[in-house]
């Protein structure tokens, strides 16, 4: 009986504290980007991999005087599709411009999603966030290991420019 009730509060606590990391995650997104997440979160694996859709078709063409510089994109390398990036700082606010081809919806959708999400975010807003905001949106439930390293990446080189631009 000691070893069973010792079992059950090992396991409470173990959920207890899974939740305390999971809010206390939640707590450091910025508004927009918390808002999008409580969407996923409150959907279906299926339903997730169709709001990535729908934000992959919303991902803006980059503005007109990034695409005649393109130089001054960063490539995400570790993505198996071809990702572009370029972080600005206007007013204290961030603002990320990104460039993925159509035929790539899973890293479009979530690049859309963090762009859309952190857009006019202030600078710390953007650093304090979890590195796994894809965990926080359900996407391992929808997206292959590979692409979730990608995702990853994506967002560590939005904060390293991010860090470039306050330092």
């Amino acid at each position: 009986m000691l070893l069973a009730s010792k079992y059950y509060y090992t396991q409470k606590a173990s959920i207890m504290s899974d939740d305390f990391e999971l809010n206390s995650k939640l707590d450091r997104l910025p508004s927009g980007l918390r808002e999008i997440v409580d969407e996923f979160r409150g959907s279906t694996p299926r339903e997730r991999l169709e709001l990535l859709l729908e934000f992959s078709q919303d991902l803006p063409d980059l503005p007109d005087y990034l695409a005649e510089q393109r130089d001054h994109l960063e490539q995400v390398h570790e993505c198996q599709t071809p990702v572009f990036l370029f972080t600005e700082l206007e007013d204290g606010s961030v603002h990320f411009h990104v460039d993925i081809p159509q035929e790539s919806p899973t890293v479009r959708g979530y690049a859309a999603i963090l762009a859309d999400g952190f857009d006019g975010a202030a600078p710390e807003a953007v650093l304090n966030s979890p590195d796994d905001v894809y965990n926080l949106l359900g996407l391992q439930e929808a997206v292959t290991p590979q692409r979730l390293r990608g995702l990853h990446a994506l967002m560590l080189y939005m904060k390293r420019q991010v860090k470039k631009l306050v330092a």
